[in-house]
């Protein structure tokens, strides 16, 4: 295929990605609608380009990773956006976490000018984006995700066809759901043995791996324990996700309620300033109710 890939989007994710890529051959051109980021990635060998208009020109792929879906919207349909340089035959890959309804609808507005459009959102974080080793479930035509499969395996090692447009991302929210509950589970049970004077890293030890283990407690328990509250992923950019999925759970009537109330335990650490600490400083709130520092023994 040709090792021409464009990539707007330089933050967390976006640029450890864009390494990969460049890692594995591909001349990469690069948008950030800030600029000094774009340059660092230059100055270790890709292309600038002022919009994203300007990506789309140049690139038969286009990697799109920014915040939201108003982000990938504008970037996309907006003015100056990928929509007005995009090639004939040409594939748009998504791989930020927005709305499967705006995925659907973008897509469409894709299919017009005969381009393609893939959602490829991710589960990793930070250290998987570095790595390499990135999970990415992808909706839209099967063909076009084989077409750009070496373009995905330069950033992510697990890679998984979903189905339509719409369904990586529908996927990828479920992928929420499942990370947020199981991040408050590892709290409580933090908060439950620190209450009542367990050693929490010896009983994180003893139980992750067990039926009990997952990636969560054995990741981030110990930097909850050292009151390590830095993002891998940031709790506004969680709390991003579980809006879409309590949209599409009130969109197709289906209850959520434990979701539901995490969701709301992280407005409360959002409300206390914490929104751009990492997603293990749900603890802060669960030891706020319970009256309690989780903590190592001395």
């Amino acid at each position: 295929m040709d090792k021409k890939v464009g990539i707007i989007g330089l933050g967390i994710m976006g640029m450890p990605m864009a390494r990969n890529l460049m890692k594995a051959g591909f001349q990469v051109t690069a948008y950030n609608r800030t600029a000094a980021k774009v340059d660092i990635l230059v100055a270790e060998g890709a292309v600038k380009a002022d919009t994203p208009r300007e990506v789309a020109a140049k690139n038969p792929v286009i990697i799109t990773m920014v915040s939201d879906t108003p982000d990938v919207e504008s970037v996309i349909l907006g003015a100056n956006g990928v929509i007005e340089g995009i090639n004939p035959d040409a594939v748009i890959i998504d791989m930020s976490t927005i709305s499967p309804q705006a995925t659907r609808k973008i897509a469409a507005r894709l299919r017009e000018k005969k381009a393609h459009m893939l959602d490829a959102p991710v589960s990793g974080g930070e250290g998987g984006a570095i790595a390499g080793t990135l999970s990415i479930m992808v909706g839209g035509d099967a063909p076009i995700l084989e077409r750009c499969r070496p373009v995905l395996a330069a950033m992510g090692k697990t890679i998984t066809y979903i189905g339509a447009n719409g369904m990586g991302q529908t996927t990828k929210l479920m992928n929420q759901i499942l990370v947020a509950g199981n991040l408050n589970a590892v709290c409580e049970a933090l908060v439950f043995a620190q209450k009542q004077g367990v050693d929490v890293n010896k009983a994180i030890e003893a139980v992750k791996g067990g039926a009990a283990g997952s990636w969560q407690l054995a990741n981030l328990g110990p930097r909850m324990i050292k009151r390590d509250f830095q993002p891998g992923f940031m709790v506004n950019l969680l709390q991003k996700d579980l809006r879409l999925v309590m949209e599409g759970s009130d969109l197709n009537k289906i209850p959520l309620p434990a979701t539901a109330l995490i969701h709301q335990l992280f407005d409360s650490l959002e409300a206390a300033g914490d929104g751009t600490c990492g997603t293990q400083a749900l603890l802060k709130v669960v030891e706020r109710l319970a009256g309690v520092e989780v903590k190592q023994q001395d």
